[in-house]
């Protein structure tokens, strides 16, 4: 831990922690009751339809619920500084902390991946820091790095034989 992390620990707790230590989980449900913030220091990428409206709209996924979550909880621990803070008894509610690399500010992220059917699930990920008002756009950039490198563990699309 840096100086300077170590420093803002007297005045934002958190700060003085590393991994998980210091931050709270979201109680359960917490995506099903959401509400935004005011301040410019979230980002939300859902379905559409999604309440409140995400910021980035998300299809589904051609692969189980299981896999998506395996698949998504592989990324989020592969991202530097990101510690998984807890997991429902299914795995398909995750929570995630991220470290800012000099200040040790935590963010918080929460997903939660539902079965459509048939080989078919939906993600919701909401990201947020939780000091600040702005986060200069963190947490949007981290939910784009996080859905490009889900993204690129997707199976292929299948391919039309040609003359169909």
């Amino acid at each position: 831990m840096t100086l300077i992390a170590t420093l803002l620990g007297l005045l934002f707790p958190a700060c003085g922690q590393s991994g998980t230590a210091g931050v709270a989980p979201a109680p359960a449900g917490y995506l099903a009751h959401l509400e935004r913030p005011s301040s410019p220091n979230s980002a939300l990428a859902a379905p559409a339809g999604f309440t409140p409206g995400p910021d980035l709209v998300l299809a589904p996924y051609p692969i189980p619920a299981a896999a998506l979550a395996a698949d998504l909880r592989a990324v989020a621990l592969a991202a530097p500084r990101v510690y998984q803070l807890s997991a429902s008894a299914d795995g398909l509610e995750m929570q995630f902390v991220a470290r800012s690399a000099v200040a040790n500010f935590p963010d918080l992220i929460v997903a939660r991946i539902s079965s459509l059917g048939e080989g078919e699930s939906s993600l919701v990920l909401y990201s947020h820091s939780l000091y600040g008002h702005s986060d200069f756009g963190v947490n949007r950039r981290r939910l784009r790095e996080w859905l490009a490198a889900l993204d690129q563990r997707l199976p292929p699309a299948p391919t039309r034989p040609k003359g169909q």
